[in-house]
């Protein structure tokens, strides 16, 4: 097994998806081909009695990825985006020690919502897609986790109002 702190080359630790996320985590990001990239290292406190990474916590990934590639993949204003409705199909588990990662794919944004995909992977095998729609909520301050957040290739946000 590896050490759940090590992720795969040129992620770099982040903080996203509030208190809840940070606690089930850590999270790691990159900018590649013009997407986000989230992921994580499946750890002892992230498994299932099978040994395999527990279907809540690949949910709760599937919901900060989706909607976070929101963020920074359209010129929408840094918000809240609840979940509205969140679907996922579970193709294969992911082993205690594996690296877990997904992109999104923004598919439409609207006044109010924003309609997302994506595919997540375990050491490079799919193990589960997932869909969303999300509300778009009020706007969010800037905060140093938001300053944190300028990943190597990744474009300066310009942002339009909502």
């Amino acid at each position: 097994m590896r050490d759940s702190e090590t992720p795969a080359p040129g992620f770099q630790r982040v903080e996203l998806g509030g208190a809840f996320a940070t606690a089930n985590g850590p999270l790691y990001a990159r900018w590649h081909d013009e997407h986000l990239q989230i992921g994580f290292r499946v750890g002892p406190a992230q498994v299932n009695p099978g040994n395999n990474c527990h279907g809540g916590m690949l949910c709760t990934f599937a919901d900060i990825l989706i909607s976070t590639a929101a963020q920074y993949q359209t010129d929408i204003p840094r918000q809240f985006l609840p979940t509205i409705s969140l679907q996922v199909d579970f193709l294969a588990g992911a082993p205690l020690g594996s690296w877990v990662q997904g992109r999104a794919d923004i598919l439409r944004v609207t006044r109010n919502l924003v309609f997302s995909q994506g595919l997540i992977e375990a050491d490079g095998e799919p193990v589960m897609r997932a869909s969303g729609v999300f509300r778009r909520g009020p706007l969010l301050p800037e905060s140093a986790d938001d300053q944190a957040l300028r990943l190597p290739g990744m474009p300066e946000r310009v942002t339009r109002g909502g």
